[in-house]
């Protein structure tokens, strides 16, 4: 079993990963993927699509074993939600 490390603080990771999904991503993933996962390696910017997170992450492992990935739910702004209230924008 291969033990994986955080090579960032929290902050750098949030910060590199939302700016890849925003600048590189996100318009290749969005059409067709609402309420999907991305898992985004923070370092190359390679990324998998999936249902739930942890497919995303292991497929995203199987390419690349060292990634740091970042994960987001495509269309909003959390991957989970707690609460009844949605964090979807009206339309």
């Amino acid at each position: 079993m291969t033990v994986r490390q955080p090579r960032y603080s929290k902050e750098e990771f949030a910060n590199r990963g939302n700016e890849i999904y925003e600048s590189q991503v996100r318009s290749q993933v969005e059409e067709g993927n609402y309420g999907k996962i991305v898992a985004i390696n923070i370092e190359t910017g390679s990324f998998e699509v999936a249902d739930t997170p942890m497919v995303a992450v292991d497929r995203l492992y199987e390419r690349e074993p060292d990634a740091q990935p970042w994960v987001i739910r495509i269309g909003h702004r959390a991957v989970f939600r707690f609460g009844s209230r949605s964090l979807r924008k009206p339309v």
